[in-house]
């Protein structure tokens, strides 16, 4: 009986899920790879999209347990199949015929670690990675999650280019989850329905390079000077706050992973033909003297559709920006260096 009654609840939750993520017969399932699969995000990432019945192949890489996490994974009764793959000879079979891969994969922060003292880890993860990207699935969709972001994106589309397969409507650094927390933080403080919630956030994606247009926050929303002085600052240093809170365990990875399976969900929606795709992401971009920079992007079955800019910013928003463009340039630099130095074999 209790067998039955599982079964019946399992095709009914999928049912649902179907529902909810197909709102037409007619969408394309996709693979999407998860490099870094094994880990603190990898993880809950590889759960949470699990549950977008657009993915017809979750294909999982990491150096260690992926099988074991491919295994637990493909007894969830949803629609995606698992692949596990580890070991860096597997990654042909993982990224071949992706649409979409993700990458988490690195090192985390521990308390008194800044994002750029990932750099060097980071950066040789990320170049090995996307160089076996250029290689198995050159058109992919590439989100770049592994920190530093405002280095690794550059380090990724210098790669891209090396191999003569960049496409710069195809490279995002993954953002989500500076808007998230400015959504949470912001919903909080103004007891307003979280899901309802949306502010922009550009720039980058550490400390002062964080610019989270509260005066564009929908709906409309105003604090105090000191206010809105203090909950800038928490949007920004909301990482080093979940970093001190595990005292040595780890960084942000649940709400990380939650960010980037929301990344990755709104992509897989504009690449089966959904116009109205809006998110935050870290590209190249003319929009700033720095190549690189977050913005509101209109994504689309080709990847970045429209660039939608800064849009109106109060004064202070624009110290903000005059304060994160040195810093973003200066991340961006060391990125771009690092790979010329250190150029993918």
């Amino acid at each position: 009986m209790f067998s039955r009654i599982l079964t019946k609840s399992c095709s009914q939750h999928s049912a649902t899920l179907v529902r909810t993520f197909c709102a037409s017969a007619k969408r394309d399932s996709m693979k999407v790879a998860v490099l870094g699969a094994s880990g603190g995000i990898g993880q809950p990432l590889a759960l949470l999209l699990k549950n977008n019945p657009l993915i017809s192949h979750l294909s999982l890489f990491d150096i260690v347990h992926t099988p074991g996490v491919a295994a637990d994974l493909s007894h969830i009764c949803t629609p995606a199949q698992v692949s596990g793959h580890m070991g860096t000879d597997e990654l042909e079979a993982c990224l071949t015929g992706s649409h979409v891969v993700v990458i988490p994969a690195g090192v985390p922060r521990k308390p008194g670690m800044t994002r750029d003292d990932l750099f060097n880890t980071n950066a040789s993860i990320v170049r090995d990675l996307v160089d076996a990207c250029a290689k198995y699935c050159p058109q992919s969709m590439i989100c770049i999650i592994s920190n530093p972001v405002n280095s690794t994106v550059p380090i990724a589309a210098e790669v891209l280019k090396q191999r003569g397969v960049y496409d710069q409507k195809r490279v995002f650094g993954v953002t989500t989850l500076d808007v998230v927390r400015a959504n949470t933080f912001i919903a909080q403080a103004k007891d307003l329905d979280v899901a309802h919630v949306n502010v922009p956030v550009i720039g980058g994606h550490s400390g002062e390079t964080i610019v989270p247009l509260i005066s564009q926050a929908s709906p409309q929303v105003s604090f105090p000077r000191d206010e809105r002085a203090k909950m800038t600052e928490r949007i920004q240093n909301a990482g080093t706050e979940v970093v001190e809170a595990k005292a040595g365990a780890g960084s942000a990875t649940l709400s990380m992973a939650y960010a980037g399976a929301k990344f990755t969900g709104s992509l897989l929606d504009a690449l089966n033909g959904r116009e109205d795709v809006v998110e935050c992401t870290f590209v190249r971009s003319d929009e700033t003297e720095c190549k690189y920079f977050a913005t509101p992007i209109r994504l689309g079955k080709n990847g970045v559709n429209q660039n939608l800019g800064m849009g109106h910013m109060t004064d202070f928003e624009v110290s903000l920006l005059e304060k994160a463009i040195p810093e973003l340039n200066k991340n961006i630099a060391k990125g771009e260096e690092w790979i010329k130095a250190n150029p993918a074999q």
